[in-house]
């Protein structure tokens, strides 16, 4: 049986550029002390599985892109990740596609990708948990990410048109700045897990079936 058409409408289609910065955390009881004195309001919890698909004839490690399906609880979405576009934040335009709902159109997702040449790479797995600080006028969502395999990380993110780029860049540098965050991670989850993966002793061991791009 195909794959659905979705009973509800799109979340998103093309949004605005996503400008974010994602940083290691070593302390996290001082971040979130840091983010209560900004008066940040708690948001939901989540556990969130990202599998990630090669181009058959395009290397996106080269082209630095990405394709995903994501699970999130019951929900499912599908996002293309283009470039980065400076060299100082995670800023990028993304497209995303809301799914189905359930396990069974999660695979049926991945199976349609696979049909058409697209491979699986990698997994990600984590809980998110969902913060908002309006900062400098603007609102900043933040995220603290237990990553499996990886630790903890917080993301803060802008979307702004592009026109306002710039400007949400300056924001959350000096937000960073503000809850003492240093020494900012450009690379993606995928990139740190596949690295991880990379430097076990023996990746025969490992039971993944993950495997690195191509």
């Amino acid at each position: 049986m195909g794959l659905a058409v979705p009973r509800r409408p799109v979340r998103n289609a093309v949004m605005p550029i996503e400008v974010e910065q994602k940083f290691a955390v070593g302390d996290r009881g001082h971040l979130e002390r840091r983010l209560a004195a900004l008066a940040a309001s708690m948001g939901r919890s989540d556990v969130q599985v990202d599998r990630y698909f090669a181009h058959p004839s395009r290397d996106f490690a080269r082209t630095d892109e990405a394709l995903r399906l994501r699970r999130v609880d019951n929900s499912n979405y599908i996002t293309y990740k283009g470039p980065k576009l400076d060299a100082t934040t995670k800023s990028r335009r993304e497209i995303e596609l809301q799914l189905p709902d359930g396990s069974a159109a999660a695979d049926s997702a991945a199976e349609l990708l696979m049909a058409l040449g697209f491979t699986p790479v990698a997994s990600v797995t984590k809980r998110r948990d969902h913060r908002t600080v309006h900062w400098q006028g603007r609102e900043v969502t933040v995220a603290l990410d237990a990553v499996d395999r990886l630790g903890e990380f917080v993301e803060l993110e802008i979307l702004a048109p592009d026109d306002q780029l710039a400007a949400a860049r300056d924001c959350l540098l000096a937000l960073a700045e503000h809850l003492h965050l240093a020494n900012p991670e450009r690379r993606s989850y995928l990139e740190l897990v596949l690295d991880h993966l990379s430097q076990l002793p023996d990746r025969a061991n490992t039971n993944s079936g993950e495997r690195p791009f191509s």
